[in-house]
């Protein structure tokens, strides 16, 4: 009786999602037709201007009397600009719902918009963490962290993934609910970031799995302690995780570069490519990592973390100062 039940009861699941998705895809195909009809009216010429002025408030007192509430003056504007940032009907993707459309809407460049589009389908995200990634910056964080020495120029990126495509500096760390005011430990920063592992990995990006906290390995008889070990299997390797809760040091450079030598060689598996270290600080000193193993590697790499989620106004002040860094590098190595 109880297989019975569970093929049955699994039936009904598939076909309830079945008919979730069309009615979903037939709602967003209303409202992208309904886009099109105001934007043909609006755009009829100029001698219908102080109509067009009305129109929306017109429209929705009417459609709301008929069909009920979803047709307020908010919600049509929605619609209408829905048309026009999506004008290709047939390209509309079903496995968004209309609030993943409403959120995409808020994203002006069209390059971060088809990004988080397409990042929400291939990782079934939530409107709530959709949401998140948008309000963090996220795509603009990880375009700054490719490879910052050519971000200013269009150099011809290669195929094959590398470290500087995925890890993103900085990190936000916001749904910790740690305050950055407050003294804690590293030991309690570790222990907030397990506790929240699928948010974290969710900040981390693409690929990521968890291994283990606190790896124990042992040189010479002393005991050495790897804060956090993932596995990536995009880029097909370990990834070394050094927590610190104050200012990065040149101390902190050549523990990372350790674990990550001592990894190699005793616990990288046939295949895997070079283990990765990123010490994550709450700041970074830049002349400290300009002239350290950081610089120019493609294993190791220091990101700094925020434990708020700062206003996009923050986040994009933040990324401007990286560019005029690499700016000034840039023209410091052109006059050298």
């Amino acid at each position: 009786m109880t297989t019975l039940y569970h093929s049955i009861a699994e039936i009904l699941r598939n076909t309830q999602q079945r008919a979730y998705s069309a009615v979903n895809l037939s709602m967003i195909d209303a409202y992208w037709h309904i886009g099109q009809k105001i934007v043909e009216e609006e755009q009829q010429g100029n001698e219908r201007a102080k109509y067009g002025d009305n129109l929306l408030q017109r429209l929705s007192q009417e459609l709301s009397d008929e069909f009920g509430k979803g047709f307020n003056l908010t919600n049509l504007k929605y619609i209408r600009q829905f048309y026009l940032a999506f004008p290709i009907r047939h390209a509309l993707r079903g496995e968004l719902s209309w609030t993943h459309y409403r959120l995409l809407l808020k994203v002006q460049n069209e390059k971060a918009r088809q990004y988080y589009l397409q990042e929400a389908i291939d990782n079934q995200w939530s409107t709530r963490i959709l949401e998140r990634q948008i309000n963090s910056l996220y795509y603009e964080r990880l375009l700054a962290s490719q490879d910052k020495k050519s971000l200013l120029v269009e150099a011809q990126k290669s195929e094959k993934l590398s470290a500087q495509d995925i890890i993103k500096d900085p990190f936000v760390l916001e749904f910790l609910n740690l305050k950055s005011n407050h003294a804690f430990s590293e030991q309690a920063l570790e222990t907030a970031l397990i506790d929240k592992l699928q948010d974290f990995l969710l900040e981390l990006g693409k690929g990521f799995s968890f291994v283990a906290r606190q790896k124990r390995f042992t040189a010479d008889n002393e005991h050495f302690y790897v804060d956090l070990v993932f596995y990536n299997y995009l880029l097909k390797c370990f990834v070394l995780i050094d927590l610190k809760v104050g200012k990065l040091s040149y101390q902190d450079i050549g523990q990372i570069d350790f674990y990550v030598r001592y990894w190699e060689e005793h616990f990288k598996t046939e295949g895997d490519n070079p283990t990765i270290g990123i010490i994550l600080c709450t700041e970074k000193n830049e002349t400290i990592v300009k002239y350290s193993v950081l610089e120019g590697s493609q294993q190791l790499f220091a990101s700094k973390y925020q434990l708020y989620l700062p206003t996009e106004e923050e986040l994009r002040m933040e990324l401007e100062r990286e560019k005029r860094l690499i700016e000034s590098e840039k023209s410091f190595q052109q006059n050298e």
